[in-house]
């Protein structure tokens, strides 16, 4: 028998599924009719013992089943998974039409239909109808086995994309218990109706929806890897329309570091942005980084671990990790001893507030190259109760680490800025933009090291970020928590930033703010409503709530100040430069601000906190609360 066209056919008659069903039913209601009257009659009276009047009872009955079936969804069950709980629903059915029907014979007076086939004709039927779907349960993953070897229900999925990445996919799932490839979806004219590793090219992208329920099809795949960015995010939008899982298959970058195009996995949001690998001076950072002793603080934060995996890349002397966590300290250093065995690592436990044991570290290991990741960033946490911890550890911290390795000679200082730092309407990026203008003030000191500061916006899935908590709750069913339905945020990968981060160590100059190229802002709303889709999930099941913006947020973000008309280019296209002039001179605010930091003064309550930042140059305005 071939199998594969009976799986075809099936799935073509899918579409009409419930109203088949139906049909067959009440098919099998006539049957069972006729079969009650052959037990209770005999072949010699089959016929001749009924009344004249019985096949209008018959089709009374048949619309009193059909109904009846209707009402209570029978025709919506899925056959291939038939078991006990069909067959109540079934036993309902049977009793409620067959009680139905024999009261309505009764009170009609039509007597010539026997008692017995009233009251049998419902246990003949249940039994029909059960036997069918049993035996179509039986048919179907017989089918499923001489199909793909196993009897397990298939993951049917449509492939987005005929290209080499596709024909691989195929290759590698096609026979991978679970799977079955129905077919691709291109939009190359070339490919239409052609064939690809044996399974056929079925329409274009757009078609996607109307294919999914002829195939009864479970999953979308993108496997356009090496597509550009706009086909990549268009083919993404199309599957995310049509209300199903949707995969995808490793991206070029995934491939290129060990990823096999067959390990497919969900879409993250980092395939969502649309925006083109960044192109960067790989000479000049391996120029600045390679043999040199490079210090990393908060090594075991979200960037502050990837700037220690980008820049083993380049085969620095040594790494010495600076991290305030314990557990953080320890999971990036196993990670790094698996990844770059060759690379010494030196690991230690400090905080960037103790300036004589950042002295003692400078001084005993001599870094060259140092990245200030150090940083307290969650807003609503910094805007009450910590605002002095945010104020001490991101500002005094960073006059720390510059003060140390200006002391002993490090080349190049790169500390981690935000654009919350922008305009600030927080604590947390008042304190940021403070430690901005601690960087412009020491640069104007005299040393030779180059101080610098790079600028960016919200990274995707660093801690606390909103990605992973809007994952969680799509996870659990929802609601999906938005603060605001217009509130907007640049976005960037962890990877993309810390790359960048590194190329600005490489071309930045003392004193410069350089500013990445954050690309779009996008509505927080919608990326809600895209990650909603993508899981295969529609807005009636997991609704988005809107909470309100939390203390300090803004509903949108700047990367430039007011002031900042014009940036300078660099020979790196995503990176750009805004030079800070030197407003914390003015006055004295810097000797008076870092003069208090390094006080006794423990645990200043919040209003005090934010009136001295609102007497600094930061163009800090508290939000109302």
């Amino acid at each position: 028998m071939n199998w594969q066209f009976l799986d075809t056919l099936l799935t073509r008659l899918r579409p009409h599924r419930e109203a088949l069903a139906l049909a067959l039913d009440v098919l099998v209601v006539a049957i069972a009719w006729q079969a009650t009257y052959l037990f209770r009659l005999g072949f010699e009276r089959w016929f001749s013992a009924r009344p004249d009047y019985d096949a209008w009872v018959l089709l009374g009955l048949l619309v009193i089943y059909a109904a009846v079936l209707w009402a209570l969804r029978v025709p919506k069950g899925m056959w291939r998974f038939s078991g006990f709980g069909e067959v109540k629903r079934l036993a309902m059915a049977c009793a409620g039409a067959g009680f139905i029907a024999a009261t309505l014979v009764q009170m009609s007076q039509l007597y010539g239909v026997p008692r017995a086939v009233l009251a049998l004709h419902p246990l003949f039927t249940l039994m029909m109808l059960a036997m069918m779907r049993m035996g179509y349960r039986m048919l179907y993953e017989h089918m499923r086995s001489r199909i793909s070897g196993s009897a397990q229900e298939q993951r049917r999925a449509l492939v987005l994309g005929a290209g080499a990445a596709g024909r691989l996919l195929v290759a590698g799932l096609q026979h991978t218990q679970g799977w079955i490839i129905v077919g691709f979806l291109d939009d190359a004219p070339e490919k239409l109706s052609a064939r690809v590793a044996g399974v056929p090219v079925l329409g274009r992208l757009e078609q996607a929806d109307e294919l999914v329920s002829m195939h009864g099809i479970t999953h979308l795949i993108v496997a356009m890897p090496g597509a550009a960015m706009p086909q990549r995010r268009h083919a993404l939008d199309v599957a995310g329309k049509v209300g199903l899982p949707v995969l995808t298959v490793p991206s070029s970058e995934e491939l290129l570091s060990g990823h096999s195009v067959n390990q497919v996995r969900d879409i993250q949001p980092e395939d969502l942005l649309g925006r083109e690998p960044v192109e960067l001076d790989e000479g000049g950072i391996s120029e600045c980084l390679n043999g040199k002793a490079v210090l990393i603080t908060g090594a075991g934060g979200s960037i502050g671990s990837e700037l220690c995996r980008q820049v083993a890349r380049y085969g620095p002397a040594k790494i010495v990790l600076y991290e305030l966590s314990e557990f953080a300290l320890y999971t990036i250093e196993q990670e790094l001893t698996e990844k770059f065995s060759q690379i010494p690592l030196v690991r230690l436990i400090g905080d960037v507030k103790d300036l004589e044991h950042l002295r003692h570290v400078f001084g005993k290991y001599k870094p060259q190259i140092v990245f200030h990741a150090a940083a307290y960033k969650h807003v609503p946490l910094m805007e009450e109760e910590n605002a002095w911890a945010a104020l001490r550890n991101n500002t005094l911290g960073t006059y720390n680490a510059c003060l140390a390795a200006a002391e002993h000679g490090a080349e190049r200082f790169v500390l981690i800025s935000t654009d919350k730092a922008v305009n600030p309407t927080n604590v947390m990026g008042a304190t940021k933009r403070a430690a901005e203008l601690v960087i412009s003030h020491l640069a104007g000191k005299g040393y030779a090291t180059k101080f610098m500061a790079v600028r960016f916006g919200n990274v995707l899935g660093s801690s606390g970020s909103v990605i992973p908590k809007f994952k969680e709750q799509i996870a659990k069913g929802g609601p999906v928590t938005v603060t605001h339905p217009e509130v907007t945020r640049y976005f960037m990968t962890i990877p993309e930033a810390a790359r960048l981060v590194v190329q600005a160590a490489a071309i930045g100059t003392s004193g410069q703010v350089m500013v990445l190229d954050m690309g779009e802002p996008l509505k927080i709303a919608d990326l809600a409503k895209t990650m909603i889709r993508m899981s295969g999930k529609g807005r009636r099941e997991i609704r988005i709530e809107f909470s309100g913006l939390r203390p300090g947020e803004k509903l949108y973000e700047e990367l430039l100040l007011g002031s900042e008309d014009t940036t300078l280019p660099t020979q790196i296209a995503a990176l750009r430069v805004a030079v800070l002039g030197g407003q914390m001179e003015e006055g004295g605010e810097i000797a008076e601000l870092l003069a208090l930091l390094r006080s006794e003064l423990r645990g200043e309550d919040s209003a005090s906190v934010k009136a001295l930042l609102a007497r600094l140059p930061l163009n800090y305005r508290s939000a109302p609360s």
